[in-house]
């Protein structure tokens, strides 16, 4: 298997357990962040500046959020590669990715609340994104030849 299919494997998993606590947390805990309604927001705001019409159904809508994270996410973390230096590219892919989770929405006209509404949702969007970068890290540098 070549780098780019061994990092891809990474990444992919990155952003899948993203996705999955996601999902798992904003059903179970009050506090948690919506990026899914971010996504949302995200989708139907470039469709209109597209002069496409967003889907109506809310679950629709939802899912191409759910979609359109896990394709970005996979492309974002796959910069993590393969090697033993993967673990530090996915640690720093992932505090940045935190980061913006916290710092960009609301200069990019998503709203603020979603993933800054309390001090506990603040840590958890972090924390997300943070995972998944070293969980790309981690797999990148488990299917890397390099010893």
């Amino acid at each position: 298997m070549n780098n780019i299919l061994k990092s891809l494997a990474g990444s992919l998993a990155g952003a899948c357990i993203v996705t999955a606590v996601h999902e798992t947390l904003r059903r179970q805990v009050s506090d948690a962040p919506r990026m899914d309604i971010l996504g949302m927001r995200a989708i139907s705001k470039l469709m209109l500046k597209a002069d496409t019409t967003p889907p109506q159904d809310k679950d629709e809508l939802h899912t191409w959020a759910l979609a359109g994270d896990i394709v970005s996410n996979t492309l974002y973390y796959s910069l993590a590669g393969t090697g033993k230096d993967a673990w530090w590219r996915g640690t720093i892919l992932g505090v940045a990715a935190g980061a913006g989770a916290l710092l960009l929405p609301g200069p990019l006209g998503l709203g603020e609340e979603p993933s800054n509404r309390t001090t506990k949702t603040q840590v958890m969007a972090f924390s997300y994104y943070l995972l998944g970068g070293l969980l790309a890290g981690a797999i990148g540098h488990a299917l890397s030849d390099e010893e």
